[in-house]
């Protein structure tokens, strides 16, 4: 290496990297580029050789080199880097689900206060997992984490982060038997005492319509005569009601179900009874409005059910009883997913004991009624 004149800095390569080199004041100092050896960087790295040979020569050196190492980055609080990752989200999310988020900054508040988001290792996402299992449910705990593991990763992608803390904290999450479907006996009971009680009359198609279509809620309220046939024989399904807004469905896919003769006379009959106009909805409330889904719940579903001696399950069921009685009749479950909107794999998931569903071996011989239970199951005293 030549000889580096007074005052002169060096750029050399030091382990495939480049670094400058010179020295002071009898002492030699070095100061790392960073950079792989390369035509265009030997360039940039002169113009940092060149600044520190001119301090020298001028007496404005600096030994601690701290005037020549590249500056920090600061760190970003997390409450800032959760606000600006909320503010990209509101762009592309609905808002049902841009409250949960901002739900979520209220814990993140009282949790770490004004704690820098680089200060989060998984340890201290570990523990505020824990704390907040001790408000929520496990289920929404768990989609919470979701959204901060996206979070973090935007930051990195952003360079406001380095690493991820909440890429492998998971909650587990107890599984819930799924609500019994409608038996067809209670589906012909309910669809009848909404034909034939006057208060309920007005929603008989709906409920007809639901159980025979399995739509989502959001699905049916959305329908209006420009998503049917001009013969009511199909009808397509792209749009959802949520809070009163209209946006796409649950996945963002659109299909088209073919009805059955029953529901496309069902159909045909409203279009010739109302003002079947292109954007009139299909199924409004007795007002003329929106469904409300809760309000309809509780005044005329609920005690409709409790009126018949049903069980009662949530309207929703329906989509349930309409993919169960589906399955269990031999239909092929991808062609069910096809009319549902489902996932096929979800749907497999979900419905996997109808799809294939097992049979206990029978081992045990046949129930005596001489036999009773008592003494099969009765436990010798033995106090004395």
């Amino acid at each position: 290496m030549a000889r580096t004149p007074k005052g002169g800095v060096t750029v050399e390569e030091f382990k495939g990297r480049l670094r400058l080199y010179w020295s002071w004041e009898g002492k030699r100092f070095f100061l790392y580029v960073g950079l792989p050896d390369t035509q265009a960087n030997r360039k940039a790295a002169r113009i940092k050789a060149d600044k520190n040979e001119l301090d020298i020569v001028s007496g404005n050196f600096d030994p601690s080199l701290a005037k020549y190492k590249p500056e920090r980055q600061q760190a970003i609080a997390l409450l800032s880097l959760w606000d600006k990752f909320v503010d990209y989200k509101q762009r592309q999310v609905q808002s049902a689900t841009l409250e949960k988020y901002r739900g979520l900054r209220g814990h993140l508040e009282s949790y770490f206060k004004s704690k820098s988001a680089q200060a989060v290792t998984e340890t201290v996402g570990l523990n505020f997992r824990d704390w907040l299992l001790e408000k929520l449910e496990p289920i929404t705990v768990r989609e919470r984490l979701v959204m901060l593991s996206a979070c973090w990763q935007w930051g990195i992608k952003k360079k406001l982060v380095q690493e991820n803390p909440w890429a492998e904290i998971k909650v587990s999450v107890s599984p819930k038997q799924k609500p019994n479907p409608f038996t067809l006996e209670e589906i012909n009971n309910i669809i009848n005492k909404f034909r034939t009680a006057p208060r309920l009359l007005h929603y008989a198609d709906y409920v007809e319509f639901k159980f025979g279509v399995g739509l989502r809620t959001g699905e049916s309220a959305a329908l209006q005569w420009k998503h049917c046939s001009k013969n009511c024989s199909s009808i397509w399904i792209g749009e959802s009601i949520s809070r009163g807004n209209r946006k796409a469905t649950k996945n963002n896919k659109a299909r088209t179900i073919f009805l059955t003769p029953r529901l496309q006379q069902l159909l045909q009959n409203r279009k010739n009874a109302n003002n079947a106009t292109a954007d009139v909805i299909i199924f409004t409330s007795m007002e003329g409005n929106l469904i409300d889904s809760k309000n309809f719940c509780r005044r005329y579903w609920k005690p409709a059910l409790e009126e018949l001696g049903i069980d009662y399950r949530r309207p929703y069921t329906t989509r349930h009883t309409l993919i169960s009685h589906g399955l269990e009749t031999g239909m092929n479950a991808v062609a069910i997913a096809s009319l549902t909107g489902h996932d096929v794999r979800t749907l497999y998931e979900s419905y996997a004991g109808l799809v294939n569903q097992p049979q206990l071996p029978d081992l045990l011989p046949p129930f005596s009624p001489a036999s009773s239970v008592d003494s099969l199951l009765e436990i010798p005293d033995i106090s004395e």
